[in-house]
């Protein structure tokens, strides 16, 4: 028996088109498209979006759910993050699993793949996190590739628990160049910051605002130079992760400008909160503290401009979150021992529709680096990421004219504050199908742990 869905009265957006027809979604996919007058469609399950946008599911391609680190582990289970990311419009994310120190990468993504399975409420992927470069580990990256993994995250921060060095960061840029694998970083000078911060402390500078005065602009710049410039020693594309700020984007758009596949991301906490966050008062700025950190407010508007432009093409949360309460209280004396990690998986949509509203970007636009860009960027697309005939029926009807007040006293992450606590936006998620099945129902949840599936993904579109 075949399950159909009609969704009409809407304005669908994707990237490229605002076309005011109608849906039809069968057995989980979208079978077609068409004005209302023209169409004689029947359905089970018709979902009258009058007035509402039709939008693809967003497609967050940075998250850490059950991530082990600082001494604790993410707030957000696989169950309790997709289900939030459901809520806030997400239908697909792309989690990282760990090689652990001495480990296999197989053994990796064993584990995360024992953690997810039977517990998402949306499809997902794995990017594989790189700790320990090897000839067996670089052998490793191809099987990977032929699985559906298909990217490869390398740090030249942490020392000592993720910093790979130039040496080994080339080597892995370099096999990815022979199996089409693309080469994440997140770029931030690991070693200089340990100095900045084993010097601050000595100082007696202990507060959380200290994170983001020794996490330097400058040493995220420095990091991110290398990284292209190894990226283009090896031959191979390079996607930065959570850039923050302006002079990290000057050396993206530089590279750019020259050619070269070099690619970034920005996240909602670059674009809306600052070091004023991090300076507030009484150990509020924990709540805040995430590497790369906030920035001056200055940065946000070439943040912005670096999104039109296409210097930036993805806006993904790094959703990592931890408890103020029993988690970031870790560094309460101590700013360098707080957990780094923001919640933010449920708010991207709508933090991106607020851009909108407030024109930074356009509607289209807001689709392109939330949904269709990430699907590309990591071998997603056309499934996801798009509505076209063929496309995975992940759809979300949209109210853009609903206020909300974002807080922890109404969001369905599995953390005990808002990083956007009090924080007006216009525009609300109304309904959320995964596959066709809705998820989100008039803002009632009927989603179940299981629905989610593992995507395996194909290579990068843009490389």
């Amino acid at each position: 028996m075949s399950n159909r869905t009609l969704i009409t009265g809407g304005l669908v957006i994707t990237a490229s088109d605002e076309l005011p027809v109608d849906v039809l979604v069968e057995d989980g996919s979208v079978v077609a498209l068409a004005t209302r007058d023209s169409h004689g469609w029947t359905a089970d399950r018709v979902i009258d979006a009058t007035g509402k946008y039709v939008i693809p599911g967003g497609v967050d391609a940075h998250t850490h759910m059950e991530m082990p680190f600082g001494g604790t582990t993410a707030a957000d289970t696989f169950e309790t993050g997709t289900r939030a990311a459901a809520w806030g419009g997400t239908t697909t994310i792309v989690d990282f699993a760990i090689q652990s120190k001495g480990g296999t990468l197989a053994a990796g993504l064993d584990a995360w793949h024992e953690k997810a399975a039977g517990k998402c409420a949306i499809d997902y992927g794995f990017h594989m996190i790189m700790s320990d470069v090897t000839a067996s580990s670089l052998k490793e990256m191809d099987r990977l590739v032929a699985e559906g993994i298909s990217s490869f995250k390398l740090f030249t921060a942490y020392p000592g628990v993720f910093l790979s060095d130039d040496g080994q960061i080339l080597r892995a840029m370099q096999r990815a160049a022979s199996n089409g694998g693309l080469v994440m970083t997140h770029a931030e000078n690991g070693l200089a910051i340990d100095v900045l911060v084993e010097q601050a402390l000595e100082r007696g500078e202990r507060d959380p605002r200290y994170h983001g005065e020794v996490r330097k602009a400058l040493l995220e710049a420095e990091a991110t130079h290398r990284v292209i410039k190894l990226s283009q020693v090896a031959g191979a594309p390079l996607y930065v992760v959570h850039v923050s700020a302006r002079e990290a984007v000057a050396e993206l758009a530089r590279a750019r400008d020259e050619g070269l596949p070099v690619f970034g991301e920005t996240c909602p906490q670059y674009l809306f909160l600052s070091t004023d966050n991090l300076a507030e008062p009484d150990f509020e700025g924990a709540k805040y503290v995430c590497s790369t950190p906030l920035r001056p407010r200055e940065h946000q508007e070439v943040l912005w401009r670096g999104l039109r432009t296409n210097d930036l093409q993805v806006v993904s949360t790094d959703h990592c979150p931890f408890c103020f309460k029993g988690q970031k209280e870790m560094g309460r004396d101590d700013f360098s021992k707080i957990p780094n990690g923001l919640p933010g998986v449920e708010n991207r949509m709508d933090l991106l529709h607020q851009a909108v509203v407030e024109g930074h970007i356009s509607r289209r636009r807001w689709i392109e680096v939330a949904c269709a860009t990430p699907a590309r960027m990591f071998g997603l697309y056309p499934k996801k990421g798009t509505i076209a005939p063929g496309a995975d029926a992940d759809i979300v009807v949209y109210d853009p004219h609903a206020e909300q007040t974002l807080s922890a006293q109404t969001h369905h992450m599995n953390v005990d504050y808002s990083a956007y606590e009090g924080k007006r936006v216009t525009g609300r998620v109304e309904t959320v199908l995964s596959r066709g099945v809705p998820v989100i129902e008039d803002r009632v949840y009927t989603g179940h742990a299981g629905h989610g599936s593992f995507v395996p993904r194909g290579l990068c579109q843009y490389a």
